[in-house]
């Protein structure tokens, strides 16, 4: 089933006609720059696209803005990844900078990364980078924590599921 199957096509035209001018103009006083506000605006209508449920709420601009303070808040996070990537980037020497499609790919990967972990509880998320990014064992990581070791496998369970449940849902869950 595509993207546009979800929700009838005509609820989502008659918010775009009605309501598109209002959001973009909403986006541009909270990001101060037209050109994301009408990147977000778009995005929140094609999120609209992918909803399974019917897109006729009682308050179309508060579930318009609602849809795009989420995007908003993505798209702040996501800014503040890059620079924190590129700030990284700059300490390296010139032989070992990456290509710009190096670069993109990994930028891709870290916000993919980012937003898969943000839906981890902090202890469950803290015990999981110590894992993989860190190669600490389990027992390391109940010493740091100050848990057990049963604890933190309960934790990587936990973010295992919840990594495998985003990657299963795919793009166009939301």
């Amino acid at each position: 089933m595509s993207a546009a199957e979800h929700v009838p096509r005509s609820d989502v035209q008659t918010l775009y006609r009605d309501h598109h001018g209002w959001l973009r103009d909403w986006l541009r006083a909270r990001l101060g720059c037209t050109h994301n506000a009408a990147d977000l605006a778009h995005d929140t209508f094609v999120r609209l696209l992918s909803r399974r449920e019917p897109a006729n709420p009682v308050e179309p601009r508060a579930y318009l803005a609602t849809i795009a303070h989420g995007l908003v808040v993505d798209f702040h996070r996501r800014r503040a990844l890059e620079r924190a990537y590129l700030d990284a980037l700059a300490v390296l020497p010139e032989p070992r900078m990456p290509s710009p499609e190096a670069r993109a790919i990994v930028l891709e990967a870290l916000v993919a990364i980012d937003t898969m972990l943000d839906g981890l509880k902090p202890a469950v998320r803290e015990a999981f980078i110590l894992s993989q990014l860190d190669g600490l064992t389990y027992a390391q990581i109940a010493a740091r924590l100050g848990v057990t070791v049963r604890t933190v496998n309960n934790y990587m369970l936990k973010a295992l599921e919840h990594c495998y449940l985003i990657v299963a849902e795919g793009p166009c869950s939301s």
